[in-house]
């Protein structure tokens, strides 16, 4: 707790740390200000009816940070933007051009985010359609003239577009990574009405589930912190090298490899994937076509979020785009070229091929356990849902692990930062 107050204290004590904490308590607000800013046209209690009918939309809304069930200009909130960065990441992996793009700097990464930006427009324009399909077949909103529906899908996508635009400011001119601070914001925003909805079902359960639960949460936040500090140190030695008439003298090193090193990213892109069938079951339910209908119908009933086939395929999506993503940041290739050109080797292993595939196989192995892991937490909501008939469990798993997740990264940034800082103090 001393160790805390003495880092919050540097922090406000650094005028650029200070700047960038207001600047993104700033944006925070602006959003939560957006988040309760309605759309016209839409019959606000009818749709309040319809979530507290639907558990899936009752999710929905929590990633939203609370825009959708209010209705906001910001109702689609990060969605779209962040399914247009799985479908360029997965080309990235497909396509060459966009492979050798992502490896040219700060030039490769501002094209590829200009690509991202250009396929959310589309995404956010058929998915704002399909919102509109929905409400309209529930009654929520009635029938709009050409100009009121063009205007209605031009809300939507304004709205996504400065979330995403926040999220951009936030990482340029705030602390940490801004889309993924946005989705923790709202988040946050939600857990008090969550936890009423939590208490109001504890009143008619026995004193035994809120053990159960409070239990289960300190056990789930401790191991989220654990798994997301564990480090596999793999040390690395370098030889003696003469330079001129000097002799540098041989040095060792560590080469940290996390146990998570893909962090939150695997459980927001796998929550945008498993929540979309029963969304198109939503869209589909009302069409004429009696097949399309039975579709939808056996869409939403499977993907219901406290049904097996939901958390079976969320689970096995949290480790499929967890070994994807590590995949992505940590390359043993070029790692292992960069220890060989240095002069350095692990100990018992060749340089290059050999370091290579000794690397591979080292995060593969703690990848998996990683992997697992984050795929028992993202489902283990559910199961306890299930032996305490709290399904407002089902609803804040998740949302756990992206908000302990997101400050862990955080508090990494700003003590690199303050590290930074200390450091800047000895050369001067």
């Amino acid at each position: 707790m001393k160790e805390i107050k003495e880092k919050l204290k540097l922090l406000l004590a650094d005028p650029q740390l200070k700047r960038k904490t207001f600047f993104t308590l700033f944006i925070f607000l602006a959003f939560r200000i957006f988040a309760f800013l309605p759309v016209p046209a839409i019959d606000l209690s009818r749709l309040r009816a319809l979530f507290a009918e639907s558990q899936f939309l009752s999710l929905l809304d929590i990633f939203s940070g609370g825009t959708l069930i209010n209705f906001s200009v910001m109702a689609l909130g990060l969605n779209p933007y962040i399914n247009a960065s799985i479908i360029i990441q997965l080309s990235t992996a497909i396509f060459p051009q966009l492979e050798q793009l992502s490896k040219e700097g700060e030039y490769g990464r501002h094209k590829i985010n200009q690509y991202t930006r250009f396929l959310t427009a589309p995404l956010t324009i058929v998915q704002s359609i399909g919102i509109f399909v929905l409400l309209k077949n529930q009654n929520i909103v009635g029938d709009l003239a050409p100009l009121e529906f063009f205007s209605f899908i031009f809300t939507m996508v304004a709205g996504t577009f400065i979330l995403v635009w926040f999220g951009e400011l936030i990482s340029e001119y705030g602390l940490g990574n801004g889309i993924s601070l946005l989705i923790f914001a709202g988040i946050v925003g939600r857990i008090p009405v969550v936890l009423g909805r939590t208490v109001a079902v504890f009143n008619q359960e026995l004193l035994f589930n809120i053990l159960i639960f409070i239990v289960l949460a300190v056990i789930v936040i401790a191991a989220i912190v654990f798994i997301n500090e564990a480090i596999r140190k793999i040390p690395v030695y370098y030889a003696k090298r003469i330079r001129g008439n000097r002799v540098y003298q041989g040095a060792t090193n560590f080469l940290p490899l996390k146990l998570n090193q893909a962090g939150v990213i695997p459980i927001i892109f796998a929550v945008s994937f498993v929540l979309f069938p029963q969304l198109l079951g939503n869209f589909l339910r009302y069409v004429k076509n009696p097949f399309l209908a039975n579709l939808a119908a056996l869409l939403v009933r499977l993907f219901n979020p406290s049904g097996f086939v939901y958390n079976f395929v969320y689970f096995i999506l949290v480790i499929g785009f967890t070994y994807f993503y590590t995949v992505i940041v940590f390359n043993p290739q070029k790692i292992s070229e960069e220890i060989q050109k240095h002069g350095g080797f692990i100990p018992g292993i060749r340089p290059g091929l050999a370091t290579k595939q000794y690397l591979e196989k080292i995060l593969y192995r703690i990848t998996s356990v990683g992997a697992i892991f984050l795929g028992l937490v993202a489902i283990l909501p559910a199961i306890v849902s299930k032996l305490t008939n709290i399904n407002d469990l089902v609803i804040g798993g998740t949302g756990i692990l992206i908000v302990v997740s997101v400050i862990l990264e955080t508090f990494k940034v700003i003590e690199a930062q303050l590290v930074m800082k200390s450091y800047d103090r000895f050369i001067r």
